[in-house]
């Protein structure tokens, strides 16, 4: 039997909000995998572990859960009065194939500290104390983000007392600005409607807001589906009939998105859209046990991500949410109460966060200007991870 050695890839592993991922350096990725196609798809797939029929990634650095299946790729700046190129691939769990559609706004609160560790921050832009203004290309959906990172001592902080939902243990707290997040070069409102009657053969017509803002979403209420937008992972996850239900409406919202042509597409693009439900604000307990009341939040959010239902919520589409509720008419701004709102805070299944979000209307279009949320990041190990040579 012919033995296949492994290589050594210089790779960091790092947790960004919600999500954990492996970064890697475009010039440390073997020469063939330093260019988009089938080479650095194969090699993300084997570092992560996937495809795995069991579903484990048990033979990889992959946690099994959309959160946790990520690769980044950092390059020098392509653009103009940028600091880095952001590149992020999400990786199936059961699937061969790297999904390079969309954004991952929690990872990207670990790609400014990445970027100074790096070597990529000019260090006269490093204060000795205070903070340190990074400007990210998301090559993905060729977008401006502006990280701002915390500098103790001349070097990146990582822990403080700033405490995230969905995140065991405090840390610094790291400003992430999206600007201009309407993901894509289209419409914000890919439709042309704030609202609109989606057919979904086998689930009915349901109203829907269809939006394009850092993350490409399609938002339903709660109830149309039969939920109360309180639930948790287990209520969804474990339900087969339910996460069919939810991809069937997801690929017929990215048809009517324009995303892809055909329902069957839909299989090959797990990343984007991204479907969520949305309710007015009740109580619920969080999947921690925290009690969450209706009066600490402004409307109820549940996504789904990679098929499954998310155990926080991902940050572009916590974008997606904010930039949805700063448009009066929305079913987001009409959950949260209606009107006009620079920012909103949501309950999610592990507890809640806010989002501020500034939309306007030019020419008659609604467009967004930016995002702004608060995460954290930290580096969890570094050195190099081992692949069998493919």
């Amino acid at each position: 039997m012919t033995q296949a050695p492994q290589i050594k890839v210089p790779a960091t592993y790092m947790r960004g909000g919600t999500s954990k991922g492996v970064f890697f350096r475009l010039k440390d990725l073997p020469e063939a995998a330093q260019v988009p196609g089938k080479a650095r798809d194969n090699l993300l797939l084997r570092v992560i572990g996937s495809p795995d029929p069991y579903q484990k990634q048990i033979d990889g650095m992959g946690g099994a859960t959309s959160s946790t299946s990520k690769t980044v790729i950092l390059a020098e700046p392509t653009q103009p009065n940028h600091d880095v190129d952001y590149l992020f691939g999400q990786v199936s769990i059961d699937k061969p194939f790297v999904d390079w559609s969309g954004n991952c706004g929690n990872l990207t609160a670990a790609v400014g500290a990445f970027a100074i560790n790096g070597g990529f921050v000019a260090k006269e832009r490093i204060p000795e104390n205070g903070i340190a203004t990074v400007r990210i290309w998301q090559a993905n959906i060729r977008k401006t983000i502006v990280a701002r990172i915390p500098i103790t001592n001349g070097e990146v902080q990582e822990t403080g007392d700033f405490e995230l939902d969905g995140v065991t243990f405090p840390a610094a707290e790291v400003q992430v600005e999206f600007m201009d997040p309407a993901d894509g070069e289209g419409a914000m409102f890919p439709t042309g409607n704030l609202v609109d009657d989606l057919e979904v053969p086998g689930v009915g017509t349901l109203k829907a807001t269809m939006i394009n803002a850092g993350i490409p979403t399609i938002f339903l209420n709660a109830d149309d589906i039969g939920y109360k937008g309180s639930e948790l992972q287990d209520d969804i996850n474990g339900n087969p009939e339910a996460l069919a239900m939810f991809e069937n409406i997801r690929a017929h919202g990215a048809v009517k998105m324009g995303l892809i042509q055909s329902v069957e597409e839909a299989a090959n693009r797990q990343h984007t859209p991204k479907v969520a439900f949305v309710a007015k604000p009740s109580d619920y307990v969080s999947s921690s046990g925290k009690a969450i009341g209706a009066g600490d939040v402004d409307v109820l959010v549940r996504a789904l991500s990679m098929g499954k239902l998310h155990h926080a919520m991902m940050g572009t589409a916590a974008v997606a949410i904010a930039t949805a509720a700063a448009v009066p008419g929305t079913l987001v701004n009409l959950a949260a109460g209606g009107g006009d709102r620079t920012s909103v805070t949501f309950g999610h299944p592990s507890g809640t966060l806010q989002v501020g979000a500034e939309a306007s209307q030019v020419n008659g279009q609604w467009a967004a200007t930016k995002a702004i949320m608060s995460r954290s990041a930290r580096v969890l190990m570094e050195g190099w991870v081992r692949v069998p040579l493919i």
